[in-house]
């Protein structure tokens, strides 16, 4: 599943450098369910993006998924919700998962050995360090960025994931005419998102219903129909340039 070298993929100069996280770390337990579909699982269906040697070198998805498909590279899935539910939507799609917390993932996997699907795997870790070194120019079909963390004090707002550099680096992975799709519901992150994302040359803004390669129905998450009375979630939507 991994290829070749990272330099395959080099990242912009404007990622060579130490960066500040986008996540906040935790402690996370399993049930012991949840514990034996990662052990059954995990090693089939799973990877890490960084180990005691350094970052995982180019991601041969072809032998990963044991085929040759489009592929949608979604970065912070949480428990899988949306993940699930649109793979299962586009089966001749496949994609990866990346979530740095081991309990989402474990919850992903189950949902996967629940219902059965075959085109997803995940990836544990820091997802520009998946855009760095595991993938290539002009790879991607699309990126989905669901509800990163808004950090929304003005001193933590460095700490967000969506800034020019990963804008950037997106649109380098993705292949023209690919898709990248974030959504929030926090309308300073909104504005930071499409300002970044609107001043990024290789992008052009697209709206839900334009003839994409892949698809924009996201389905509503149980946090979202708990909010309802909340905030409005704002989709934002580009294309890369051909």
């Amino acid at each position: 599943m991994l290829s070749g070298s990272a330099d395959a993929g080099a990242p912009p100069a404007s990622h060579r450098h130490p960066r500040v996280t986008s996540f906040r770390t935790r402690r996370t337990t399993l049930s012991g369910a949840q514990q034996a579909t990662w052990e059954r699982l995990w090693p089939e269906l799973g990877m890490h993006a960084r180990d005691g040697d350094g970052p995982a070198p180019l991601l041969d998805t072809d032998s990963w998924f044991g085929r040759s498909a489009p592929i949608v590279l979604e970065i912070g899935c949480g428990a899988g919700t949306s993940t699930l539910a649109m793979a299962q939507a586009e089966p001749d799609i496949d994609v990866v998962a990346v979530e740095v917390y081991r309990r989402g993932l474990a919850q992903l996997l189950s949902g996967i050995d629940r219902e059965h699907v075959t085109n997803i795997r995940l990836i544990r870790g820091d997802g520009v360090d998946v855009l760095e070194h595991m993938f290539a120019s002009d790879s991607l079909t699309g990126v989905r960025v669901f509800f990163p963390d808004p950090w929304p004090k003005a001193r933590h707002h460095k700490r967000r994931l969506l800034q020019p550099a990963t804008v950037a680096l997106i649109a380098d992975r993705l292949r023209p005419g690919g898709v990248l799709h974030a959504a929030t519901d926090h309308a300073g992150y909104a504005e930071h998102i499409a300002a970044v994302g609107d001043a990024e040359s290789r992008l052009r803004r697209v709206s839900i219903g334009d003839e994409l390669p892949i698809s924009t129905d996201r389905p509503t998450t149980k946090y979202e129909r708990k909010a309802l009375a909340g905030p409005d979630v704002t989709e934002l939507l580009w294309e890369k340039a051909p």
